[in-house]
């Protein structure tokens, strides 16, 4: 006889869920270590830090705004949305502004050690998307309009197209005001070698992920318990 698989499979995905908010608290502090290094923001928290100057929200809610807005485009583009991708635009942008809160160090107003800080900042934000990402339930919402956009633009490298969206939201977040600054640069280029370092270190291959989208999650919840074989 077969046992039911069903309710394992339940624990498999609310377990997936706490992997989730434990990758996104991991790699908000990283987030966080990049805005305390005090030494420019990488491109969406530029845009972040500008909306925050002209809006009556903190830079958390705007990043949140930021990050709901671009997952409405993903489901536009028809682009695969998992519960990780709604988790990641509810909560990310909160996570950072709670640890900013949080913080009793006063301003960094060294530009060497803001180097050194932002890196480890990479640092943690590569292993939040280790633990997140491990969940296989997709990917974040700026992951995903990157991916879409890859899409429609087959004839242009990914690389590109990434460096082409991350120069149109620098933009919009230095015509707000937000700090743009040599960490800028560090962030736009440096966040990724970090990241495949670390990768590299723990075996770690994103590529191999078999990511479960909103649909098949939601039926493996609530669907009924499977039959065993001799039908009872």
């Amino acid at each position: 006889m077969e046992q039911d698989t069903a309710p394992k499979g339940r624990r498999n995905i609310l377990f997936g869920w706490v992997k989730i908010v434990l990758g996104l608290l991991i790699f908000a502090f990283g987030v966080h270590l990049t805005i305390y290094a005090n030494i420019g923001l990488a491109p969406w928290d530029c845009l972040g830090m500008g909306l925050a100057a002209h809006l009556p929200f903190n830079y958390g809610i705007c990043m949140t705004m930021v990050a709901v807005t671009v997952l409405l485009i993903d489901v536009i583009m028809k682009e695969r949305i998992g519960f990780g991708t709604v988790i990641d635009a509810v909560l990310t942008g909160n996570f950072v502004q709670l640890f900013n809160n949080l913080n009793p160090l006063p301003r960094n107003d060294n530009m060497w050690l803001g180097i050194g800080i932002m890196l480890i900042g990479f640092v943690f934000m590569a292993l939040g998307m280790w633990v997140y990402m491990s969940a296989e339930q997709c990917c974040g919402p700026r992951d995903s309009l990157l991916i879409a956009l890859g899409k429609r633009m087959p004839k242009i490298p990914i690389g590109i197209v990434e460096v082409l969206l991350w120069g149109v939201v620098l933009l919009c977040g230095w015509l707000l005001g937000g700090p743009v600054g040599i960490g800028t640069l560090i962030g736009t280029f440096g966040a990724g070698l970090v990241m495949q370092l670390v990768y590299t270190l723990i075996h770690f291959e994103p590529r191999n992920l078999k990511h479960k989208g909103l649909i098949e999650t939601a039926r493996a919840l609530t669907g009924p318990g499977g039959k065993r074989k001799d039908g009872k």
